[in-house]
């Protein structure tokens, strides 16, 4: 129907050839409409430049580096600062694009224009020349785009739309997740891979996919070797392009169609009730420094795209060499555009913005109270139903957790609950209050009164750093791999080995750190603010050490999925414990005054004893009795007496999980009917354990 709605629209504009250029019957096109756009009569290409001189098109061959025709924008096809042209009888199967753009070079001015550079279109929405994962461009060495047949058929695809406090978020690494033989999918590595994985995470209970970068990257760009392994780009931290799909996670070659399989992957993904978000990265892209390539943004407007000192250098406060200038009006316009296209044409439900502390930095790199761009992106009228979370820092020293200009829209990686609550639960001590504020919602950080009640998206571990069963067996980090003699990545990691560095068969110390990993995924789960996890945490996936696998397109950085039977016991206790939390909303969110007068939320400890008590209390999802439940944690080296509040005589506690007990192998137990009825409501903990109670009627 949208397609017919065109052919009458673009009839009655009467678009008919106006010009002949090098044999191409051509005419202005439509200005608004960036990029390369397939219409009924032909192909409509839009190009802006601030600074460009002239434009030429180029047209090749598939996969091909010669261009088999040339087409100079005429100079009264330049409206503004932007070039439009339609060309006329173009089948968009037949052929890939680029441009050249001429201008002045004046490089302390940041003008460096090459009119022989052969230049990615920076609206492309489909990237070729490194479809495949792993191998080099073409001899020539540089990108091309195709046109997009957008004719996907959504149906009746739900929309999840789950609020933010409801959401437990899955981060997740889309070739890592299934790249592994042990995975047992028919295409591992792809967006196909993980669709094939969808019935585990409904099993498992996530209601969000958080997917590392997936735009189209730079894999390839440093191709470094080490002790005969090819080391790679493997996160994806690299873009190369903001509208176009990564093809080579893609199990089949896409062409025009670019794009379907990760539609089909999002479609099921709502139609199974879970959120699709994307880890987007605006900090910087893969053109680097001085020293790197220019592959799109540089030849077309070098000065506006990047924030240059003023000698034409690069400010680097994203620690990959060049800053995109995120507060210009243009690159402003190029950000929202693009997070509009992910949301109306793919139906992605969020974002997570990578060094988003870059974001609100002024074109001079100073800091901003009120950046335009984050404002713009709080109060569009497209994105406001999508979740926008910041990873509030950058590289250049700006750390803004809990001070992240939000307009009460923005989330956070909350960097000091995963800080504050590694120290706390390997047992420094002194931590108790502090432990109490980040598990009852960080509230001395995200004041409600100006932040909302879903601004703190709680972690404990994600792709950068040490997974969770990593964190309870090393020390110190074992990078060794990655080829820069163990100095990269963090050195500040607040684990604790346990007595052993590694693997080992002492069953005391395995036992142990077993524990400490269900004292964590307890914590994480009981906590306010919207919890996330490492993908593979819930059956304690190992990196061998490495707390920075940026670079290991390896078994080191790929889900072993053998663990999961092995250590099934955990995966169990995690999904009972997502369960659990979905049953009750009070860990959640504030669910009105309970009956008792017990406060929405409250710490209990020391007073006596070493175990940190926080209880949420409040109504059900109905309103129809009380929700009460409280999370214990003795984080002693010594077992400990823990005090429950009392009750009236009709009420009493009831265990619903307890770290200390090895009886999940088998699924869960039914503990839940033993109802907790000690003289004082006295119960004593196991060292190092922890345990959460929900109160039922006698």
């Amino acid at each position: 129907m949208a397609e017919a709605n065109n052919n009458l629209s673009f009839e009655r504009f009467h678009l008919r050839p106006i010009d002949e250029i090098n044999g191409f019957k051509v005419r202005p096109g439509l200005y608004e409409q960036n990029g390369a756009t397939a219409i009924p009569s032909g192909v409509n290409f839009t190009v802006p430049t601030n600074s460009g001189t002239s434009v030429e098109l180029l047209l090749f061959k598939n996969r091909e580096d010669e261009p088999y025709a040339i087409i100079p924008f005429p100079e009264n096809y330049r409206i503004g600062n932007v070039y439009s042209m339609i060309v006329f009888d173009l089948n968009i199967e037949d052929f890939e694009y680029a441009y050249r753009v001429d201008g002045p070079y004046d490089k302390e001015k940041g003008l460096i224009f090459d009119k022989n550079r052969i230049l990615l279109d920076m609206y492309a929405k489909s990237v070729t020349g490194q479809s495949e994962w792993g191998k080099k461009l073409g001899s020539k060495s540089f990108y091309k785009a195709r046109v997009v047949r957008n004719d996907f058929d959504w149906g009746s695809e739900p929309n999840p739309n789950i609020g933010l406090e409801d959401l437990v978020i899955y981060e997740m690494h889309v070739r890592g997740f299934t790249k592994d033989a042990s995975s047992g999918v028919k295409y591992p590595g792809t967006f196909a891979g993980v669709m094939e994985k969808i019935p585990y995470l409904k099993d498992l209970g996530v209601n969000a996919v958080e997917l590392m970068p997936i735009f189209e990257f730079d894999e390839i760009k440093d191709n470094r070797k080490y002790n005969d392994e090819i080391l790679v780009d493997y996160w994806g931290y690299n873009p190369i392009s903001f509208f176009a799909p990564n093809t080579s996670y893609a199990a089949k070659t896409e062409d025009n169609s670019s794009g379907t399989e990760l539609k089909k992957l999002i479609k099921r993904l709502h139609d199974n009730g879970i959120e699709c978000l994307l880890d987007v990265v605006f900090n910087h892209t893969a053109e680097g420094n001085e020293l790197g390539p220019s592959i799109s943004f540089k030849g077309f407007d070098n000065n506006v795209y990047y924030m240059l000192t003023p000698r034409g250098e690069y400010y680097n406060f994203s620690g990959c060499g060049n800053t995109l200038n995120c507060n210009h009006p243009v690159v402003r316009h190029m950000i929202l555009e693009c997070l509009r296209y992910w949301v109306t044409d793919y139906h992605v439900d969020g974002f997570r913005f990578d060094l988003a502390s870059i974001l609100g930095r002024n074109e001079d790199g100073s800091p901003m109270s009120n950046a335009p761009l984050l404002q713009n992106l709080a109060y569009d009228q497209i994105l406001a139903d999508v979740k926008l979370i910041a990873e509030a820092w950058d590289a250049g020293g700006l750390y803004q957790v809990g001070t992240f200009p939000s307009w009460n829209r923005w989330a956070e990686w909350n960097g000091k609950y995963r800080d504050d609550m590694r120290d706390f639960l390997k047992g420094d001590i002194g931590l108790m209050p502090v432990a109490a504020r980040r598990i009852s919602g960080s509230k001395d950080i995200y004041n409600p009164e100006h932040r909302g009640d879903n601004a703190s998206v709680n972690f404990l571990n994600c792709h950068d750093g040490f997974t969770l069963w990593d964190m309870y067996c090393y020390n110190r980090k074992h990078n060794e791999a990655n080829g820069w003699n163990n100095t990269d990545g963090a050195d500040d990691n607040r684990s604790w080995n346990c007595g052993w560095e590694g693997e080992t068969d002492n069953e005391y110390i395995n036992k142990l750190r077993y524990r400490l990993c269900k004292n964590a995924m307890t914590t994480l789960l009981m906590s306010r603010g919207t919890p996330m996890f490492l993908a593979g945490d819930e059956f304690l996936n190992t990196q061998c050490g490495n707390n920075n696998t940026y670079c290991q397109d390896s078994p080191i950085s790929w889900l072993e999925w053998g663990q999961l039977e092995k250590n099934r016991e955990h995966f169990r206790f995690t999904r009972h414990l997502i369960k659990f939390r979905k049953e009750h909303p009070v860990i959640r969110k504030y669910m009105g005054s309970c009956s008792l007068g017990f406060p929405d939320s409250w710490a209990l400890g020391p007073d006596h004893t070493n175990v940190l008590r926080v209880i949420f209390a409040g109504r059900n999802a109905d309103n129809t009795a009380d929700d009460i439940v409280c999370f214990a944690i003795n984080t002693h080296w010594e077992r400990q007496d823990c005090y429950l509040p009392e009750l009236p005589h009709y009420l009493c506690w009831q265990i619903e999980t307890d770290s200390s007990l090895e009886i999940y192998r088998s699924g869960f137990p039914d503990i839940r009917g033993k109802k907790v009825r000690t003289n004082g409501n006295l119960i004593n903990m196991e060292a190092r354990s922890s345990m959460v109670f929900s109160v039922v009627r006698v």
